[in-house]
């Protein structure tokens, strides 16, 4: 029996030798009509039962170490035919393994989230306390507190999505003003941001924007305190030589009102078409707190005055990057978002 297993033994690797190791079915071939079920090494092993006791021991060892040497020698050939194989297809196919990858591109943060987050570090290191409000807010808060009844004529100008007759999507971020003085006494000293809704859509008008606006209240604040801030603002984000000036104006929660004008970053304040001519570019509203909304929150108009301020950060954005319409902020563009 032993020059049996000897005989398998040569047979196999005279096969080997003869097996085409690119020919990834005639390596299986192979395998197959050694070690299959019906193999000649289980042929061999089936063979014991005609073997003494005596024999039947070193038979099986001999058989055993004999299949695990044409065990390893297939696992070698079968992993060379499919190397042959793997190269075959590369010559075959049009990719070219030897160019280099075209990689991922990286990403880069929104222009939008880095405004907003340039505002918040200008305002914390003045002091300022952050809070973002709500997105949903009552006719009290978004507009009867803020010295705009019912009946009010300055309500057309905000045309607004309500939910119901008592809740609305905010027009702007100055309820979180009133919320926030009914939960903290003077001195104040905050800035509200967040997303605000109106039925607006044009160039420079979306109904959904971001909105930062700011509350000062104190026994001793000024006017003149708000245009030095403004002014501060302005050159921190259009640059050293922004100029500012402010146009009398309404709104129903300030009086006096202003109209906050920064020199047109397009053409330096010389006039264009950007500007129509004017050299200035309109970057939002200020003022005075009026005294009836401190009344509204329980706060002493003749002992505290504030003042307040708010403006679109998507302008800020426009204006700062010279981008021609608010809607390219929004639009997922990755031809427009990789240019910041």
């Amino acid at each position: 029996m032993q020059s049996k297993i000897s005989e398998v033994k040569e047979q196999f690797e005279k096969e080997l030798s003869q097996t085409d190791l690119s020919d990834e079915q005639a390596v299986e071939n192979l395998r197959l009509k050694y070690l299959g079920k019906k193999g000649l090494l289980t042929d061999l092993l089936k063979g014991m039962g005609t073997l003494s006791a005596e024999e039947k021991p070193l038979f099986g060892k001999l058989v055993n170490e004999l299949k695990a040497e044409v065990t390893d020698a297939i696992e070698n050939a079968k992993e060379k035919a499919s190397e042959a194989a793997m190269g075959k297809k590369l010559i075959a196919s049009r990719l070219d393994i030897s160019l280099p990858g075209e990689g991922y591109k990286h990403g880069s943060t929104h222009p939008l989230y880095d405004i907003r987050e340039e505002v918040i570090d200008f305002f914390a290191n003045m002091g300022f306390h952050v809070d973002l409000g709500r997105d949903i807010e009552t006719d009290w808060y978004n507009f009867e507190a803020l010295n705009t009844p019912k009946d009010h004529p300055s309500r057309d100008m905000q045309d607004t999505f309500y939910l119901s007759q008592n809740a609305m999507l905010r027009t702007h971020t100055s309820g979180t003003q009133i919320h926030y003085m009914e939960a903290h006494k003077p001195p104040i000293r905050m800035v509200a941001l967040g997303h605000v809704f109106r039925v607006d859509a044009d160039a420079t008008h979306a109904p959904m924007f971001q909105q930062c606006e700011g509350l000062v209240v104190d026994e001793t604040i000024t006017f003149a305190q708000l245009k030095g801030m403004m002014a501060l603002f302005a050159k921190k984000f259009f640059g050293e030589n922004a100029k500012t000036r402010f146009r009398p104006s309404f709104f129903p929660f300030t009086e006096p009102s202003a109209e906050l004008d920064v020199s047109c970053v397009f053409c330096d304040g010389k006039g264009c078409r950007r500007c129509k001519g004017t050299g200035w570019m309109e970057i939002g509203g200020c003022g005075s707190v009026d005294p009836a909304v401190f009344e509204n929150v329980s706060i002493d108009s003749e002992k505290y005055t504030g003042f307040a301020f708010g403006f679109g950060l998507d302008r800020i954005a426009m204006l700062r990057h010279h981008i021609p319409e608010i809607s390219l902020l929004t639009s997922n563009d990755q031809r427009f978002l990789e240019q910041f």
